[in-house]
């Protein structure tokens, strides 16, 4: 083969055109120490807080500690192959998590990486895992209920769409049921749901995974999971990444329900993150920046103005407390954040109540406002007849001789508590609470046996449902009871008594 002189003068004539004499210059730091998720790296000046810092063989850290001549970072996967003397580079990026409707039905761990065996994720894009707040501006007022199927928070405390309502008390009181049952209820709603398992056992995850498959609710939902054995920093970031992928729907106009379970354990990653990272100790060994650990992830929860779009993100926050102490150091913090608590109350637990929802701690701060007309109008006189049981109740032990109006205020106390008594995974649509409460609040169950409180309800609206459908209807139409429903709803309740007796 001749190859012309020509020939050659041309390739060279390309080469020194392409040819850039700039430099690749890319900032670098040298590992000086790592353990425990932990590494701190010397250099990488121009680094920012929560960047993304590569390690070598594709391992990421996260920047938290922006010392004058070194960098704090935790390590986003197992620290096994990280030695001291190892370089470390900046990426210019911040943490992210892949969003859109790809990751509905899937379950995927704190990065947003698929852990069910499905394959990967299309991904429509990708969002940082911190984001600011919506302003004050872009928000509206918190109006539309968020159905949670159960009958004691429909009607006592409820959940508006874009509220902040913190469910607390101690370990097995029933507080992951209630966030289950919320998901389940949303089916066919439009509200896409996230559950986030912080700390978790591996088991309990699999568990919930297994409920809401059996209840249809994976269609719209989608598990992040850090479990108790994964490092601190993934715990960390876990509650983050899960709102951001809420956002994304929220920022489409979506109506979205983010589960944070739990928060307690999420501060106690954080507080081991903090502890080997060097940071002061204050109360209970926590960092200063406990409060706002918390403050700027449930602060993203937001109901939009139309403005802005319309979407919600509404925040179903878990705390476990310990003794049912309220008043600890996370507690009291998640408490002052929130727009309400559910408080979960172990005796009640115990006495066989489910769910153990105790109605003189729990409040929504949101109110009737989040209510349809009807159930507000119903259950506005169920908290006060409740508490009074409660009271009454106390005494009552202690008295022989009681008036009639004491006997059938307990007598009423007790068919209220037996009503508001809930299979597990068994949520109930708004229009039959309405119906059920309605029977109740105009003590139609006072004849009833207090044993077969429940059988009642059970046939009751089974009742309904196959021989008085209309009136379902009207009640989901309409959200009302207007005064001919009443006599319908009346007639219904004596004719089904004509035909059946609970005494």
């Amino acid at each position: 083969m001749i190859v012309k002189p020509d020939e050659i003068s041309l390739v060279i004539k390309e080469q020194v055109r392409a040819f850039s004499s700039a430099p690749d210059v890319s900032e670098a730091g040298t590992v000086t120490q790592v353990g425990d998720g932990i590494a701190h790296v010397y250099g990488l000046p121009g680094a920012m807080s929560g960047e993304l810092l590569e390690f070598p063989d594709g391992l990421y850290g996260m920047a938290l500690n922006l010392d004058t001549d070194s960098i704090g970072a935790v390590l986003l996967g197992p620290d096994v192959g990280v030695k001291a003397g190892d370089p470390v580079k900046l990426t210019g990026r911040m943490a992210e998590v892949p969003v859109g409707d790809a990751l509905l039905g899937r379950v995927v761990n704190a990065l947003g990486q698929p852990i069910d065996d499905r394959g990967p994720i299309a991904a429509s894009g990708y969002r940082g895992i911190e984001q600011p707040a919506p302003s004050v501006i872009m928000r509206g007022a918190v109006g539309i209920p968020l159905q949670t199927g159960i009958k004691a928070i429909d009607a006592m405390v409820p959940i508006g769409r874009g509220q902040r309502e913190l469910i607390i008390g101690d370990r097995q009181t029933g507080k992951t049921t209630i966030c289950i049952d919320t998901i389940l209820n949303q089916k066919d709603k439009g509200v896409r749901c996230i559950y986030v398992a912080i700390g978790q056992k591996a088991s309990t995850v699999v568990q919930i995974i297994d409920d809401l498959t059996k209840g249809g609710a994976m269609d719209y939902t989608t598990v992040v999971v850090s479990t108790a054995s994964e490092p601190a920093p993934l715990q960390y970031i876990a509650p983050y990444a899960g709102c951001a992928m809420g956002e994304e729907w929220m920022a489409r106009g979506k109506d979205v329900l983010v589960v944070y379970d739990d928060l307690s354990k999420h501060a106690v990653a954080y507080r081991a993150l903090s502890l080997l990272l060097r940071r002061p100790p204050g109360r209970e060994a926590y960092p200063g920046d406990i409060f706002y650990l918390h403050s700027r992830l449930l602060e993203r929860a937001a109901c939009m103005s139309d403005e802005a779009g319309g979407g919600s993100l509404t925040a179903l926050p878990v705390i476990e407390t310990q003794e049912g102490d309220i008043s600890a150091y996370i507690p009291t913090n998640v408490i002052s954040i929130t727009d309400g608590q559910i408080y979960l109350e172990s005796e009640l637990f115990n006495d066989g109540v489910r769910p153990a929802i105790n109605p003189g701690f729990s409040v929504s701060r949101v109110g009737g406002a989040a209510q349809i007309k009807a159930m507000k109008t119903i259950a506005g006189p169920l908290r006060i007849e409740f508490a009074q049981y409660r009271d009454l109740a106390a005494f009552a032990q202690f008295g022989s001789d009681l008036s009639h109006d004491t006997l059938e205020r307990l007598r009423q106390g007790e068919r209220i508590m037996e009503i508001l008594k809930q299979p597990q995974h068994r949520p109930m649509a708004v229009e039959l609470q309405v119906l059920i409460l309605y029977v109740l609040i105009n003590k139609h169950l006072l004849d009833v046996d207090i044993h077969r409180v429940r059988e009642f309800q059970r046939d009751f609206l089974q009742f309904i449902h196959e021989q008085k459908k209309p009136i379902l209807e009207e009640i989901r139409r309409t959200g009302d009871v207007s005064p001919q429903l009443e006599e319908q709803i009346k007639a219904a309740i004596a004719e089904f008594k004509g035909l059946h007796s609970y005494s």
